[in-house]
């Protein structure tokens, strides 16, 4: 089940109040699969499925960066890891706890805290480290890269996502999906935090993370369904193993 969070244990210097604010303005219908998170819930499957083909999860220690309502969370619980949930956003993080205790997901708690002050309190603890859709809400995500390379075990993996920095990228994670098609609300992302690959992987490199894997994230407007991908241009993931030699 889940415990109480621990209240103002964060650094103040990377976040964005902003950001948090239009989450927590949005914590209410985080399980609500027809609301602004359907697309959360459609690839849900998608992305716990590749994270399982490269790590099965059953009784790994995991740590969720940017957790917000827990959907991905509460599905690696599922699948039988012992789950931390860790994010700033205060009314998400409750929404979370609450759908835990009401669909009586076992092996998964939530905690108000940065990735970096949690670096500093449990490094190497998690055997597996997810930070997903997160990276771009924040004004340095390279810390929050490698706060995450501090907390996996060496041995251990850590899984990104985010989207690619491009006028392709542009046109349909902004455009298409917020003003087209209204799969977000609009105003979600900001052009300018988008990730280019190749800047994730050097500062993913800088840590002494090893990248093994990327894939894309596709959608079909017209079946209205999801898809791992080979192309990278908009949506991608990454997943990185950090060696065994490495020492803190």
């Amino acid at each position: 089940m889940t415990t109480p969070s621990h209240s103002s244990n964060f650094s103040s210097t990377n976040v964005d109040p902003a950001e948090l604010a239009k989450f927590s303005d949005l914590a209410h219908r985080w399980w609500d699969k027809e609301s602004e998170f359907r697309p959360l819930h459609e690839i849900n499957p998608l992305r716990l499925a590749w994270i399982q083909s490269l790590v099965p999860l059953a009784g790994k220690k995991v740590l969720d960066v940017g957790c917000g309502g827990g959907i991905l969370s509460d599905a690696m619980a599922r699948q039988g890891a012992q789950v931390l949930g860790v994010d700033l956003a205060v009314r998400s993080l409750k929404v979370a706890q609450l759908h835990a205790m009401e669909a009586g997901t076992q092996g998964v708690e939530y905690q108000e805290i940065s990735a970096e002050n949690l670096a500093a309190e449990q490094a190497g603890s998690f055997d597996v480290v997810t930070c997903m859709e997160m990276l771009e809400h924040v004004p340095d995500p390279a810390a929050i890269v490698q706060a995450c390379a501090k907390l996996v075990k060496p041995g251990g993996w850590v899984f990104f996502s985010t989207l690619n920095r491009n006028p392709k990228s542009f046109f349909f994670a902004v455009v298409g999906a917020e003003y087209v098609l209204n799969l977000l609300p609009k105003g979600t992302h900001e052009y300018a935090r988008m990730i280019k690959p190749s800047e994730l992987a050097d500062w993913v490199r800088a840590q002494s993370l090893d990248v093994m894997e990327m894939k894309g994230m596709g959608y079909n407007p017209f079946t209205r369904q999801f898809a791992m991908v080979t192309d990278t241009d908009v949506n991608y993931l990454m997943a990185t193993h950090k060696p065994l030699s490495n020492e803190f």
